[in-house]
């Protein structure tokens, strides 16, 4: 079946396994490919523009990182993710991060600071004016930031391979009604300790932050996990 049949977008042209395997799991991070779901290789050649050689390698890569799963006879499908494992997950989540915000404390420099200000600006317009998928971008493009302001490139690699296996659960969690009011002062906090350069406050902030997601996670009773 064609991509435009599906809903699913065409993703830009890819050649080699590396590039086959970055746009592959960009699609399953935006909820392309939902848990459970087969990746066939033939419809992925299709849609990748690649060779079955090179859909085959970015399917393992994808394996070892903990998205998909490949099994004898049965191909690949999207890994599901119980919510027991969610919670385990964002546990390792939330010491890894919070190193990161620590480093991110020590590193900021004025530019990056505005940023971190502006965003939290712009996420507390969001929960005032109930824009709560506009609070959920600013809230990765927060993340995202503190990781790029830490520049700790492993740390890094783990919280991505971390989040996008559990990606459902916390597309489930922004939905919970009130979720953004409690945790807009939480980044506030980190944004805060971060542009005043106190590396313990910022560690402090953000593993407080993700102990809060974590008892979220807990508490929500839903279907399929």
């Amino acid at each position: 079946m064609p991509p435009e049949s599906t809903g699913r977008r065409p993703a830009r042209a890819a050649s080699t396994a590396d590039q086959v395997r970055d746009a592959l799991r960009e699609a399953i991070l935006r909820g392309e490919y939902l848990p459970g779901e087969r990746l066939v290789e033939a419809q992925l050649c299709a849609r990748l523009a690649s060779s079955r050689f090179n859909v085959r390698a970015a399917l393992q890569d994808l394996s070892g990182e903990g998205l998909i799963e490949v099994q004898r006879n049965r191909g690949a499908q999207v890994r599901k993710v119980s919510a027991a494992e969610a919670v385990e997950i964002t546990e390792v989540r939330m010491v890894v991060e919070g190193l990161i915000a620590a480093r991110a404390a020590e590193r900021v420099d004025p530019e990056r600071a505005t940023e971190l200000d502006e965003i939290g600006v712009l996420m507390r317009r969001a929960v005032e004016a109930g824009e709560h998928r506009r609070y959920s971008d600013l809230n990765q493009r927060l993340h995202a930031l503190v990781r790029q302001i830490a520049g700790h490139g492993t740390a890094d690699r783990i919280v991505e391979t971390l989040r996008g296996q559990i990606v459902r659960h916390q597309y489930m969690l922004s939905l919970v009604p009130g979720r953004p009011e409690r945790s807009l002062p939480q980044h506030e906090r980190i944004i805060a300790a971060i542009r005043d350069r106190d590396p313990e406050a910022a560690e402090d902030a953000m593993r407080e932050h993700i102990s809060s997601v974590i008892e979220a996670l807990r508490a929500m009773d839903y279907p399929g996990t």
